[in-house]
């Protein structure tokens, strides 16, 4: 397995990371790949954009008067900020549930400062903290939507999840038994598969922005909402410092973006001279996995990726430097190391 990036601490090679790459295009047809591109893969929060279908698709939004910003959310693994928690609340009073009834548990939250701040007044996270509550305040939309019980929501015989189930795997052109189910961090199941179908996940979400018309007319104008709930309100998806919302932040509108746990990553990228220079029909689908599950190594790899393939210019770019761990320093500012990124980006034949 080739090595995608190097982590050297002055110049000894420290620790070495591997990296599966997928890119695709509008036709689903891969056009670049490193590692092995069909990598079965658990998405984790990566899925969360497909999952959110399902739950628009049950008419939850129109019925409950939920907003793009309450959509983002439901995309979302959010720094647990006063302004997601509050979002998170808000979305259960509008669909008639409470915290009492969702299903994942409080936890320290991802961003350093909240936790600081937490920690000040003693604070005790509930279930409503969670950095996936936006999550499971759309599923209990769903069900209360669907008329069904909001017990056991998560559970995977629910019929809510039963639909779930079934749109992740059409979003990735999959049959049901093409897709395999686990448990998350926070309680719901969690879909893997090929890597190169979450590119292609990605893909759908960014030609559905472009106006692309399938077959399916209503699952387009979805997956654009959720694309556009996504790119316009990105301090949602993530929250302040964290990557996706820099890099949605950075590029207005042009790419959608969002981490899954234990190290992947997928960004779906709008048709544009860039695209097309890169041979791509279309939107692109861009998919990555880090074989240890390191996150910072993800960001760094997935960086230099956008670079590599010429998304963006270097406004663009810039914006992303504090991911790519050109230098690394200890706890009194020295420099220590840096991280060398070398992808094996190959073009698919």
């Amino acid at each position: 397995m080739s090595v995608a990036a190097t982590v050297y601490r002055g110049d000894v090679v420290e620790n070495t990371h591997s990296a599966h790459v997928a890119v695709v295009d509008t036709d689903g047809g891969l056009l670049y790949a490193s590692g092995n591109p069909s990598r079965f893969t658990l998405v984790r929060s990566a899925a969360k954009p497909a999952q959110a279908l399902a739950v628009v698709e049950t008419g939850a939004l129109e019925r409950f008067g939920f907003d793009d910003a309450d959509l983002a959310l439901m995309c979302a693994s959010h720094s647990s900020e006063a302004r997601h928690i509050e979002r998170a609340r808000s979305m259960l009073a509008k669909s008639q549930a409470t915290e009492h009834d969702l299903r994942c548990g409080g936890h320290p939250p991802i961003s350093d400062a909240v936790y600081r701040e937490w920690i000040k007044r003693d604070f005790v996270p509930g279930a409503v903290c969670s950095n996936c509550s936006g999550k499971h305040a759309g599923m209990l939309a769903g069900a209360r939507a669907l008329g069904v019980a909001l017990a056991d929501y998560h559970l995977p015989e629910h019929p809510l999840q039963q639909r779930v189930k079934r749109v992740v795997a059409q979003a990735c052109d999959l049959p049901d038994e093409g897709v395999q189910w686990a448990v998350d961090g926070c309680n719901l199941p969690t879909p893997a598969f090929p890597l190169d179908r979450l590119a292609r996940l990605y893909m759908k979400l960014a030609r559905a922005a472009d106006g692309y018309a399938s077959a399916d007319v209503q699952r387009d104008a979805a997956l654009a909402r959720i694309y556009r709930a996504m790119t316009e309100h990105p301090e949602m998806v993530a929250g302040e410092g964290r990557f996706c919302t820099a890099l949605m932040s950075a590029f207005k509108g042009a790419l959608v973006g969002k981490l899954g746990a234990d190290a992947s990553y997928a960004i779906g990228v709008r048709a544009s001279a860039q695209t097309a220079k890169l041979g791509a029909k279309g939107a692109l689908g861009i998919a990555v996995k880090v074989e240890d599950g390191n996150t910072s190594i993800l960001y760094a790899i997935v960086a230099d990726l956008l670079t590599k393939l010429g998304i963006g210019g270097e406004a663009e770019h810039r914006a992303l430097d504090a991911f790519r761990l050109r230098t690394m320093r200890n706890t009194v500012g020295l420099e220590t190391g840096r991280v060398k990124v070398a992808v094996n980006l190959v073009k698919a034949n």
